[in-house]
């Protein structure tokens, strides 16, 4: 599956516990051009919220991320949101507990999967988190886009609940 369109356009899929949170961080990334929050990685046809936060469906709640490869690298878009939620702890960022809480690269490719792999090893080397990196690496098959009031929610809600914050790690300094 191509990741780069004829208009220079990557997409990413990406977990890392409440959607909304890491939505409003990534939004901010430089190279960044469109995200869109949803439910990707589970077994339930057109997922939807009430489904999902049960934990039964064995979706993530996930951020679509589409970016210009020009301005932002897939290994750097990675880095950023290694500092951006905490990838060792299973199913839990924050106050949010459950499978649809779990750190996840769904890749689009195998160079995506390279790729994740390579920055996993080189988070987990670089001793900036005290416990082993647990996220996922897995093929991307579906996304459920979540509904309208959850896109770009923090923005909607400036204020409102989020457990994701750019931590002042060294990871990637040098990937662009």
């Amino acid at each position: 599956m191509p990741t780069t369109d004829y208009l220079n356009r990557q997409t990413a899929y990406l977990a890392g516990g409440c959607f909304w949170g890491m939505e409003e961080l990534v939004r901010q990334i430089p190279g960044v051009l469109a995200t869109e929050v949803g439910y990707t990685g589970g077994v339930t046809p057109d997922a939807h919220y009430e489904q999902v936060k049960t934990g039964k469906t064995g979706h993530a709640e996930s951020l679509k991320v589409v970016f210009n490869p020009q301005q932002l690298s897939y290994r750097h878009l990675l880095f950023e949101f290694f500092r951006m939620h905490n990838p060792t702890t299973p199913n839990r960022q924050g106050n949010d507990r459950g499978s649809q809480y779990r750190s996840v690269i769904f890749y689009l490719n195998e160079e995506q999967k390279d790729i994740a792999e390579e920055v996993i090893r080189a988070v987990d080397s670089s001793g900036e988190w005290e416990a082993k990196v647990i996220t996922e690496i897995v093929p991307f098959k579906e996304f459920y886009r979540a509904e309208e009031y959850h896109q770009k929610y923090l923005a909607k809600n400036p204020g409102g609940y989020t457990c994701h914050y750019i931590r002042s790690l060294k990871l990637g300094e040098t990937e662009q």
